[in-house]
């Protein structure tokens, strides 16, 4: 059996919590968080967290859970949504904010992934995102620069993993989950389907397994929607 695998959320999360760490949580809007891990993270008690994800979970789900139990000090992320818990605790100076352009985001963390400490874009310049950041030129144009991320640990979901930790994803899952397995020093992967060494086609591997520490097959597989949009039907 392989050393990446656990028999559950709790066991793959074993020994690398603790207070004042940063850690990055997958997703997008609601599409690939990691249902099953962040109630871990809620049981473990840990607090004064720096979490980095694109959004902050929805009532009762994600990271609102850490919200709730003011495990969190710090978020930086690009999606507030609806999430009136996490508006409140802003508003209310008890939670502290690093709002980022979404394309940013990820490119902060891809470059934390990449090793590259800082890069340029034109997104935010002339607004409160460049305040305090150094504005520079090139080609006759002002750009805006963006420092890396990095965390301790990233919690992330995929759709299939074999036992050395070879991904892939789904659709919008895929958005910020890969760049954010590159970024942290230990990747937990939570996974819906844990396949046979060798039967992942190597062309449609999103993550390769180098990155990965620990795999678990997920508890929790809900995949909420945030906001459901649906047609009216025709008068009959």
């Amino acid at each position: 059996m392989s050393k990446k695998l656990y028999a559950s959320p709790g066991a793959a999360l074993e020994g690398l919590l603790s207070d004042g760490m940063t850690i990055m949580s997958g997703g997008f809007g609601l599409s690939g968080n990691p249902e099953s891990l962040i109630p871990e993270v809620k049981a473990s008690g840990v607090s004064g967290l720096t979490v980095i994800s694109n959004n902050a979970g929805a009532d009762g789900f994600g990271l609102w859970m850490l919200l709730e139990t003011r495990q969190i000090r710090k978020m930086i992320g690009s999606y507030i949504g609806e999430n009136k818990l996490f508006e409140r605790q802003y508003l209310d100076g008890d939670l502290e904010l690093e709002l980022n352009p979404q394309g940013t985001l990820a490119e902060r963390i891809r470059a934390g992934g990449a090793g590259i400490p800082a890069f340029f874009t034109k997104t935010g310049v002339g607004t409160i995102v460049a305040e305090g950041k150094t504005v520079e030129r090139f080609a006759g144009e002002d750009y805006v620069r963006e420092t890396w991320l990095r965390a301790d640990i990233a919690l992330i979901k995929a759709w299939r993993a074999d036992p050395a930790g070879n991904l892939m994803f789904r659709k919008t899952a895929r958005n910020f989950n890969p760049v954010m397995a590159t970024a942290a020093k230990i990747t937990v992967v939570e996974v819906e389907e844990i396949v046979e060494a060798g039967s992942l086609d190597p062309d449609c591997i999103h993550t390769p397994g180098i990155y990965v520490d620990r795999i678990v097959q997920c508890t929790i597989n809900e995949k909420r929607i945030e906001n459901l949009t649906v047609r009216q039907r025709a008068a009959v």
